[in-house]
C-alpha cells in the first residue's frame, strides 16, 4: 500500500469513490470525507491502478471542485505555520531543558554543601570581662550580636519580609513573578540610568552572602539559584529568616539586626519603634547610601518606601503608615558599654594569648567568654601611682617643652578661640583628666586660659566655655628646653607661653597637694607675682612624659595578675613594657645570688670582705666592679651586703657558689630561661621583663612554691561551657563523710617547690633588712606591716627597679626610656621606682590585714648588733660565720693603692671567726673568669 503526505487511498469497487484515509505530517491518521480534496486542500492524484474508465469530465469536475473548496479554506497553510512553530517549539524547548540540565550539572559540580548551615555558627565578637564582670575589652574582626529568630521582634521580621522578599512564605526559594516584574520595570527603566531592579529573595540573599563571593556574574547567579532550591529543602523558613537577619551587613560595621539597632539607635531590637525598624529593613540594598548620619534626606525616602510595602502587605494599617512616615529619622550613634580604665595593655595581652591558644579566628570570631584576674581598683592605683612617679621624673629631669600647638593671637582670638582650639586635635597621650586649653591672656606672674569642657555622656555636644589661672609660682619645674638643653627656672610667664598658645592643663586639687599632680608653690624670688586666686580657678600645667615606666602586681597565693600597667598611654603606644620589654636588671637580681648561697649553708650572719675585685678578661682587660659609693666596707655579714647592695660582697658570693648554681635558681624561679655563667649576671647584667620578676618575686613570698603569673581565670565558648580554667584545685576534705561534723577544708598547696624552704626563708628575712634598713627604705615609708623587696638599678642608670611583697600581694616597678638612655646619675631604683611602688602598696593594702612570713619548722631567729634580726636554719650558729678564703684576702691586702682602703665594718659584733673549712660548702663549678662580652661597671 503506498502512503505518502500527498496521496490518498481509494478504497471501495472501481468507479465509485470512497472515502480517503489520510496521514498528517505528524503521523497522527484521520479519517476525513473530504470528496476528493486533501486535508491541506490540494486535489489528491488519482492512484496508480484506479480503474481507467473514469470519465474525463468527472475528473476536471473533481478538479474544479477541488480548486473552488482551495479557494473557500484559505486557513489551510496557517496549519501548516502553527504545526511548524509548534514543533519548533517543542525542539526548542527540548534544547533549552538540555541547556539547562547541563548547566546544571556543571554549575552545581562545585557547589559548597548546604547542609552546613544546619549547624552554622555565627561569627560573634568575644569578651573580656575583669574580676568583677566589668568589661575590659571586645574581640571582633566586626561587629555582630546573634539573636535567635524567637528574639526578634514580629514587626522588625515582617519590615525585612516587606522589603526584600514578600513572597517569602511561599516561594521555594526563588521568586518566578519577581524575576518577571524586575524584568519588565528594568526594561522601563532602560536609558534612565536609574538603578536596575533586583529580585534576589531572602533565600537567595543567603545563599549569596553564606556560601558564595559577592562578584557580579551569570555563573555566580547560576550557583545562586541552584543553592537558593537546595536550602529550601534543607532548611525550614524560620531558619532561613534567622540566618539572614543576623548576617546581612547593614553598615556602619553591624552585621545582624541587633549590631544595626545599637549602631543606629543606640537601643536593643525590642525597643526599636516602627519606623526605626523600617529603616533597618531600608538597609540592605545600599546601607552606605542611606546613613542617616550623612544622607538623611535619602535614608527617609527609602524608610517611607518600606513603610508603604508593609502597608501593602497589610502588616501595618494606613494610619499606622501615615503616622511613622511622618515621624522624622532621629540617628543615635552608639555608645559601647564602658570598659575598665587604663587595662588596655591587660586586654592586649589576653589577646595575645588566647590567639596563641586558640588561633585568631576562634579569638575574634568564636563568642568567647574570658574572665580574668584584674582588679579594676587597683588597676586604677596602679594608673595613678605610674603616673605620678613619670611625671614626677619628668619634672625633675624634662624641662618644659613647649605648648602643644601656637595660635595667631590679635582680636579675633578673644572672639574666636572656641572654633579655634575645637579644631585643635587632642594629643594622644592626654590623660583623660587634663583639658586642651588656650592662653588668653599673659601677666607677669600668671596666664589666664580657657577651655571647652564637655560631658562624659555626650561626647559628641558642644563644650562649654571654662576659665583657669596657670601660677608662675606653681612652675618652677618648668625650665624651658632650647637647643635640646634645660635652661633656668622661668621668671616671668612669658617665659613658658603666650597669648594663643594651646597647651594641656588639669584643674589644681582643691584639698592637700598629691604627690606628682602638682608642686607646692616655691619660695618668692625675684619680682613680686600676683596674688593667688580661688583655687577652684587655679589650674596646672601638664605635658606628656618622655620617659616611660611599667607595673605589675601579682596574688603570691594563685599567680593571678591583679593589675598591669605597660607604659603612659595606650593610646599613644601599645608597646607592653610589662611583659614585652627585656630590661636590665640591676640589683633586683641579687637575692637568687644570695639564695644560691644559703642553700648551700651559708647563712646570713656570715662575713665577705667588701673589697676590690678584678677580673682578667684577657685582650679586654680587667673587669672592676664597684659598689655606688665607691667606698669599701671590709667584712660585712651576707644580710647587711644584700640590704646596702654591695656588689663587691655579691661578687664575691657568686665566685664562691659558682655561677652554675645561680643560674640554675634563676632559672628555677622563671627570671630568665637561660643566662651566661660569668660573673657580671651576678650583678644584674641579664635581661628580662617586669612580669618575670613579679612572679619570681612571688615564688619567694610563696616560700619558695612555684608561682606562674596568669591573666585568665576561665575560658568559655559560646554555649557557656567552659574550656579552659587558670588553675583548678582539689580539695579532698571538703565533702565530709556523712553523719560526720563539718569542719573548716584544708586546701593542700600542690604548688611546685622550687627552693629549700628554710633557706628561702632566710632570704625573706634578708629582704626585710631591705626595707628597714637598707637601699629600700623609701619604699616602706608608712607602711606598718612585714615587707621585703629589692632595689635594682641597671648599667649607666638605664633602667631603675624596685620588686618588692608582702605576704599576699608583689608589685614589681620599672623605669627607663624606650631607647635606653641615663636617667641620671642619681636616679636608682631607691630614689625613682620605691615611691611609686609605696603609694600604689598603700591604696592596695589599704583594705588587707597584716600578715606575717611563715617561718618553716627548725628555723630559729636571731637579734644581731645593730637592730638586725636573721633566721638560722637548726644546724647553723647564730652569730658564727667564716672568712673569705685565703686568695681573696690576699688580693685585696695586695690592692693597687688607687683603690680605697676599706672602711671600718658596718656590722661589728658577736660574730665569731671560724676557720673556713667549717661552713665550706660544695662550690660547683668555678665561676668563668675569663674573657666577657665587654666591661661592664658598676651595677647597683
Amino acid at each position: 500500500m503506498d502512503i505518502s503526505l500527498r496521496r490518498t487511498i481509494w478504497h471501495g469497487s472501481p468507479g465509485k469513490r470512497s472515502s480517503p484515509l489520510w496521514f498528517s505530517p505528524f503521523g497522527q491518521a484521520n479519517q476525513q470525507r473530504m470528496s476528493g480534496v486533501s486535508p491541506l486542500g490540494v486535489p489528491p492524484e488519482i492512484p496508480s491502478g484506479t480503474s481507467p474508465d473514469v470519465p474525463a469530465a468527472s475528473r476536471r469536475e473533481t478538479h474544479a471542485v477541488g480548486a473552488a473548496r482551495h479557494r473557500r479554506s484559505p486557513f489551510s497553510w496557517l496549519g501548516w505555520m502553527i504545526g511548524a512553530l509548534v514543533g519548533l517549539a517543542l525542539l526548542g524547548g527540548l534544547a533549552a531543558a538540555a541547556t539547562l540540565y547541563a548547566g546544571y550539572r556543571h554549575y552545581s559540580a562545585e557547589l559548597p554543601d548546604v547542609e552546613g548551615l544546619r549547624s552554622y555558627q555565627p561569627r560573634v565578637m568575644s569578651r573580656v570581662y575583669a574580676s568583677d564582670a566589668r568589661l575590659i575589652a571586645e574581640l571582633a574582626t566586626e561587629r555582630r550580636i546573634f539573636v535567635p529568630l524567637t528574639a526578634v521582634p514580629q514587626l522588625v521580621r515582617q519590615a525585612f519580609i516587606s522589603a526584600e522578599d514578600q513572597n517569602f512564605w511561599t516561594h521555594p526559594g526563588i521568586d518566578p513573578l519577581a524575576i518577571l516584574r524586575a524584568i519588565m520595570v528594568d526594561i522601563q527603566s532602560y536609558g534612565t540610568g536609574r538603578r536596575p531592579v533586583g529580585a534576589s529573595t531572602i533565600t537567595q540573599q543567603v545563599a549569596k552572602n553564606m556560601l558564595l563571593d559577592n562578584s557580579v556574574s551569570i555563573a555566580r547567579k547560576a550557583k545562586e539559584l541552584i543553592l537558593a532550591l537546595r536550602i529550601e529543602n534543607s532548611l525550614t523558613k524560620e531558619r532561613i529568616l534567622e540566618l539572614y537577619l543576623n548576617e546581612i551587613y547593614l553598615g556602619l560595621q553591624a552585621y545582624g539586626v541587633a549590631a544595626a539597632a545599637q549602631a543606629y539607635f543606640n537601643k536593643s531590637l525590642d525597643e526599636l519603634s516602627l519606623p526605626e525598624a523600617a529603616f533597618l529593613a531600608a538597609l540592605p540594598k545600599a546601607p552606605n547610601n542611606y546613613n542617616p548620619f550623612r544622607y538623611l534626606e535619602a535614608a527617609k525616602g527609602r524608610r517611607d518606601w518600606v513603610i508603604e510595602r508593609m502597608a501593602e502587605d497589610r502588616v501595618i494599617t494606613a494610619a499606622q503608615a501615615a503616622q511613622a512616615k511622618a515621624s522624622p529619622i532621629q540617628p543615635a550613634a552608639f555608645r559601647r558599654q564602658e570598659t575598665v580604665p587604663g587595662a588596655d595593655w591587660f586586654g592586649e595581652d589576653v589577646r595575645r594569648r588566647l590567639v596563641d591558644i586558640y588561633g585568631a579566628d576562634a579569638t575574634t570570631q568564636g563568642g568567647l567568654t574570658v574572665r580574668t584576674s584584674l582588679d579594676p581598683t587597683l588597676q586604677a592605683a596602679a594608673d595613678h601611682a605610674l603616673h605620678n612617679g613619670l611625671m614626677g621624673f619628668d619634672r625633675k629631669h624634662g624641662g618644659w617643652r613647649g605648648p602643644v600647638v601656637q595660635l595667631e593671637a590679635g582680636p579675633s582670638l578673644r572672639s574666636g578661640w572656641m572654633a579655634q582650639l575645637s579644631q585643635t586635635p587632642r594629643p594622644p597621650g592626654m590623660l583623660a583628666e587634663w583639658r586642651l586649653a588656650v592662653v588668653l591672656e599673659v601677666t607677669h606672674g600668671q596666664a589666664r586660659v580657657s577651655w571647652l569642657e564637655r560631658q562624659p555622656d555626650q561626647p559628641a555636644a558642644p563644650g562649654q566655655p571654662r576659665k583657669g589661672t596657670l601660677l608662675l609660682s606653681d612652675l618652677t619645674w618648668a625650665r624651658p628646653v632650647k637647643d635640646k638643653q634645660i635652661g633656668p627656672p622661668p621668671r616671668r610667664m612669658t617665659d613658658l607661653v603666650q597669648p594663643g598658645s594651646v597647651v594641656m592643663v588639669e584643674p589644681a586639687p582643691q584639698t592637700s597637694f598629691q604627690t606628682g599632680s602638682a608642686a607646692p608653690p616655691a619660695p618668692r624670688r625675684g619680682p613680686a607675682v600676683a596674688r593667688a586666686p580661688d583655687r577652684l580657678d587655679r589650674v596646672l600645667l601638664r605635658q606628656i612624659p618622655l620617659v616611660q615606666g611599667a607595673l605589675v602586681c601579682v596574688d603570691v597565693t594563685t599567680g593571678r595578675v591583679l593589675a598591669m600597667v605597660g607604659g603612659w598611654s595606650f593610646e599613644l603606644s601599645q608597646f607592653n613594657r610589662a611583659s614585652q620589654a627585656q630590661r636590665q636588671l640591676g640589683s633586683a637580681f641579687k637575692p637568687f645570688v644570695y639564695l644560691a648561697a644559703l642553700q648551700q649553708g651559708v647563712s646570713p650572719s656570715q662575713r665577705f670582705l667588701d673589697a676590690p675585685f678584678v677580673v682578667d678578661q684577657g685582650a679586654a682587660g680587667r673587669w672592676r666592679p664597684g659598689n655606688f659609693g665607691l667606698d669599701f666596707k671590709g667584712p660585712v655579714a651576707l644580710s647587711t651586703a644584700l640590704a646596702e647592695s654591695l656588689n663587691l660582697v655579691t661578687v664575691r658570693v657568686a665566685d664562691r657558689v659558682g655561677m652554675e648554681a645561680v643560674a640554675q635558681t634563676a632559672i628555677a624561679f622563671h627570671v630568665v630561661d637561660d643566662m651566661p655563667r660569668v660573673l657580671p649576671v651576678a650583678l644584674g647584667a641579664v635581661e628580662t621583663t617586669v612580669l618575670r620578676m613579679a612572679g619570681a618575686y612571688a615564688s619567694i613570698a610563696a616560700g619558695g612554691r612555684e608561682v606562674i603569673p596568669t591573666l585568665i581565670d576561665s575560658v568559655q565558648d559560646r554555649d557557656g561551657k567552659i574550656i579552659a580554667r587558670a588553675r583548678a584545685e582539689d580539695c579532698p576534705d571538703c565533702l565530709p563523710p556523712a553523719g560526720t561534723p563539718a569542719s573548716p577544708p584544708i586546701l593542700p598547696d600542690t604548688r611546685k617547690q622550687i627552693a629549700d624552704p628554710a633557706s628561702n626563708f632566710q632570704l625573706i628575712t634578708m629582704m626585710q633588712g631591705v626595707i628597714q634598713r637598707g637601699t629600700g627604705a623609701a619604699a616602706g615609708a608608712g607602711l606598718i606591716r612585714p615587707i621585703g623587696g629589692k632595689t635594682g638599678t641597671s648599667q649607666d642608670f638605664n633602667d631603675a627597679w624596685f620588686v618588692g611583697f608582702t605576704a599576699d600581694l608583689v608589685t614589681a616597678v620599672w623605669l627607663g626610656y624606650d631607647i635606653p638612655a641615663s636617667l641620671g646619675g642619681s636616679e636608682t631604683g631607691g630614689s625613682t621606682a620605691a615611691p611609686i611602688w609605696r603609694e600604689f602598696m598603700t591604696a592596695a593594702l589599704r583594705n588587707r590585714p597584716p600578715l606575717d612570713f611563715v617561718p618553716p619548722a627548725g628555723i630559729s631567729m636571731a637579734h644581731m648588733a645593730g637592730g638586725i634580726t636573721d633566721a638560722f636554719k637548726p644546724d647553723q650558729v647564730p652569730g658564727e660565720s667564716v672568712t673569705l678564703d685565703e686568695d681573696d684576702l690576699f688580693a685585696a691586702d695586695n690592692a693597687p693603692q688607687a683603690d680605697a682602703p676599706a672602711s671600718a665594718p658596718s656590722d661589728r659584733a658577736t660574730a665569731v671567726e671560724t676557720p673556713l673549712s667549717r661552713a665550706a660548702p660544695d662550690r660547683g663549678p668555678p665561676a668563668r673568669r675569663g674573657r666577657v662580652d665587654g666591661v661592664i661597671p658598676g651595677l647597683y
